[in-house]
């Protein structure tokens, strides 16, 4: 590509032509993600960092009107754009305590706002909810309907067989003492940091740290290395995995040198699978100190804390973090991160990084937050006496619903033998002994996609829409977000005594960390049949 000597510009000339470009504000560290992994070329003027605004907005034609138009011939033209929300910067679409802890398959809290709120558009007609009205989510996942819910001035329910996911949307919604949060935070790490004082894992680290610093710059120089994988001048796959060969003796030698106790010898659990045995150490270390805290609701949110920590260490590949391929206990060539990379060996820097961040999202959403109810509860959705059970946590808002009744429902329900809920978080359940359901999960992925499987699914959906529409308003709104590519969701209206009154059909934008191809899924507005 030949570029004109008034077409450079610096990072932060860039930032600015992307943000009018795209319409969305672009910071000066997106445009160097682009350049780091090789979307653009680095060029040099002068001794600083230019880039090509021709090259940029090649890249951005190319990622954003190809891609619209490519998703509407897939998943066909009456695909809505407007619902991708695609205007949105990751750090919106997970903004305060919606990071508090990661989960697969979670909905942004754009989508729910888009429909909780008292908006209308070309393609809301109406408004469905309003302020002081309850709302439900049947399978309240990771509790974005419930967060929201808050936001908006809505009461809301949630409910889940998943005990872990209660306890994750309870952390969400739950107000704090965050003088009482900051000080167990702090008494904690200088307890850790005496723990590891004894350790020679630190010291190992720091010296591979180093070895792989020397190997990596020379061997993997940034950014011209991924800009030559991407333009083919480079084999990634051998060029890879010859490096990955040529720096193993390195480590071997300081896992010897330092007496680094690595894989499990008889693994029977998945903490025995996924962990480094110092990394054990230290999780169990930490758990014992939050069982300490008096402090019930600083308890549970540092042990969400925890479970987050203890997530992102787990001996797996950068690449493998969404989906586990295979344990890793050796240095390893990252095609993420495009040069060798190491397993953690310490919770230290993540437990420091999220218990900070955890504290700065509950601050962010105490000044969001209204002063409505919102209840988690673990219970089987398809028979749970609702009113009781919300009777045993708060009183007085079972007596609100027993008075108003629900409004609705908003929830994304599992998907047919995509995911197993109790797994994806299996080291947590390890960790702090919770009692797993996976047998009362709808649709899990070990049950597969068959056609009985599907008609488990049917009778699992309708039987929880018929149980909960039972406190329901006469004129409820029950709104379902599914992919539904087996067409089942007219069947399941069907038998829960309800009609299908519209469908928006919206593409989903970046699904995990290595699936962004087309993939859309609908919001199913159902209403009782006449």
């Amino acid at each position: 590509m030949v570029q004109e000597a008034n077409d450079f510009v610096s990072i932060k000339e860039a930032s600015k032509w992307a943000s009018e470009y795209l319409g969305k504000h672009v910071t000066t560290s997106n445009i160097s993600y682009l350049i780091q992994y090789g979307r653009i070329e680095k060029h040099e003027s002068k001794g600083n960092t230019v880039i090509s605004l021709n090259e940029l907005s090649q890249y951005y034609k190319r990622y954003t009107g190809s891609r619209k138009e490519e998703w509407r011939q897939q998943l066909g033209h009456e695909l809505n754009w407007s619902l991708s929300f695609d205007q949105y910067k990751e750090s919106e679409t997970t903004k305060h305590v919606h990071r508090l802890h990661p989960y697969k398959g979670k909905f942004i809290p754009q989508l729910v706002e888009y429909f909780l709120d008292d908006h209308t558009d070309d393609f809301k007609k109406s408004v469905y909810f309003n302020r002081g009205d309850i709302i439900l989510d049947p399978f309240v996942g990771s509790g974005t309907t419930l967060v929201q819910s808050n936001e908006l001035g809505i009461h809301a329910i949630g409910i889940d067989i998943s005990s872990f996911n209660v306890m994750i949307s309870g952390c969400k919604t739950r107000k704090y003492n965050i003088d009482i949060v900051e000080n167990e935070v702090k008494r904690i790490n200088e307890k850790l940091n005496e723990f590891l004082a004894c350790s020679k894992t630190d010291e190992f680290e720091k010296i591979l740290l180093k070895e792989l610093s020397d190997f990596n710059t020379k061997y993997f120089p940034v950014p011209e290395y991924k800009y030559k994988v991407r333009i083919g001048e480079v084999d990634e796959k051998k060029y890879g995995r010859a490096k990955e060969i040529e720096f193993l003796p390195i480590y071997n030698s300081l896992v010897e040198k330092y007496g680094i106790k690595l894989a499990h010898e008889n693994p029977r659990s998945f903490m025995d699978t996924w962990f480094i045995q110092q990394i054990r150490n230290e999780i169990d270390f930490v758990r014992n100190e939050i069982s300490k805290i008096r402090d019930t609701s600083t308890r549970k949110l540092l042990a969400v804390t925890l479970s987050r920590t203890i997530r992102s260490c787990r001996a797996t590949t950068h690449a493998d973090l969404a989906t586990l391929n295979k344990p890793i206990t050796t240095t390893y060539y990252c095609r993420k991160h495009g040069k060798i990379c190491k397993p953690l060996f310490s919770i230290k820097k993540w437990w420091n990084t999220y218990s900070k961040d955890t504290i700065k999202r509950i601050a962010q959403f105490d000044m969001l937050r209204t002063d409505t109810k919102q209840v988690c509860i673990t219970g089987d959705s398809k028979s749970i006496n609702i009113i009781d059970q919300v009777r045993t946590i708060d009183p007085d808002f079972a007596n609100l619903i027993m008075h108003k009744r629900i409004n609705g429902i908003f929830s994304s329900p599992p998907y047919v033998g995509l995911i197993d809920y109790h797994e994806q978080h299996a080291y947590a359940y390890d960790t702090f002994g919770f009692a797993r359901n996976d047998d009362l999960e709808i649709g899990p992925m070990f049950k597969g996609q068959g056609p009985e499987a599907r008609q488990s699914y049917i009778e699992g959906i309708s039987d929880v829409l018929l149980n909960c529409k039972k406190y329901l308003i006469d004129g409820y709104s029950v709104f379902l977000v599914a992919n539904d590519k087996y067409n089942i969701y007219p069947a399941i209206a069907e038998r829960a005594g309800m009609v299908i009154v519209d469908k928006f059909l919206r593409p989903v934008l970046n699904r995990t960390e290595k699936d962004k191809g087309a993939y859309s899924e609908i919001i199913f507005h159902l209403k009782e049949k006449n």
